[in-house]
């Protein structure tokens, strides 16, 4: 199925006269613009594995921020075969390993947790960013998505930290790295930030208010970094709220 398609389906129009004659360069201008969708067809048109794993990231962005309830699970399906393809097409890039991981932990989400483990989906995610860190250590987003996966596993339960190993410790170590690598990273103080209250019950509530100040400070470079703007005002708010 076409990306198109799946927009399609989703009960949106995406006016493309000729997506073959488009660029990489024109989807990650979409992309910068928050044609997401645009960028998808741009990106997968390209038929290699940088073009594979803009797509799924632009769709897996669209279909976090942007789609419906209802249409949500269709997109990030369809950016996880986009992941998969990246993958298949160039098993050095890093970042077809990240983005597969990426969609296929919004699809995760949005299934719920305990559909997504009997699906195979923890330990599905957490082969592909151990790939992706293995290429490349230094990936901020690899790191968060590992903390992350760590934090969602060990909230899960005795059992699934018992078969998948999750744990706080090892949640903690990957935000940390991640805040380390990329300390400006709108996406890395937001995701760490909505994490610290649970895993450190003792300050992780200031600290969250301190890193959400901090991001909210910077500027928002693309229309995608001013949708996380939103998310990081929407979770201080609550956390100021709440005092």
């Amino acid at each position: 199925m076409t990306l198109f398609r799946v927009a399609a389906a989703a009960g949106l129009v995406l006016l493309v006269s000729d997506v073959s004659a488009q660029t990489i360069d024109d989807a990650r201008a979409a992309f910068a613009e928050g044609r997401f969708l645009m960028a998808a067809n741009f990106a997968e048109a390209s038929g290699t594995s940088e073009g594979y794993a803009l797509a799924a990231q632009s769709l897996a962005v669209y279909g976090r921020h942007l789609a419906t309830e209802n249409d949500r699970t269709g997109f990030f399906k369809r950016a996880m075969q986009l992941g998969e393809a990246a993958v298949h097409a160039d098993s050095t890039n890093a970042q077809a390993y990240y983005q597969s991981a990426h969609a296929a932990g919004r699809y995760a989400q949005s299934i719920g947790t305990l559909t997504a483990l009997r699906q195979g989906l923890a330990g599905k995610v957490h082969g592909l960013l151990e790939a992706t860190l293995a290429i490349d250590p230094g990936l901020a987003n690899a790191h968060i998505g590992l903390g992350g996966w760590h934090a969602d596993i060990a909230s899960a339960g005795r059992i699934a930290r018992l078969v998948y190993g999750g744990n706080r410790q090892d949640a903690v170590a990957h935000y940390e790295r991640a805040l380390e690598l990329a300390p400006d990273s709108k996406v890395v103080l937001l995701e760490y930030a909505l994490r610290l209250p649970d895993l450190d019950r003792e300050n992780g509530q200031e600290r969250a208010k301190e890193l959400l100040s901090r991001a909210a400070k910077l500027p928002a470079k693309d229309i995608y970094e001013g949708l996380i703007q939103q998310e990081v005002l929407e979770a201080l708010a609550e956390l100021e709220g709440g005092e």
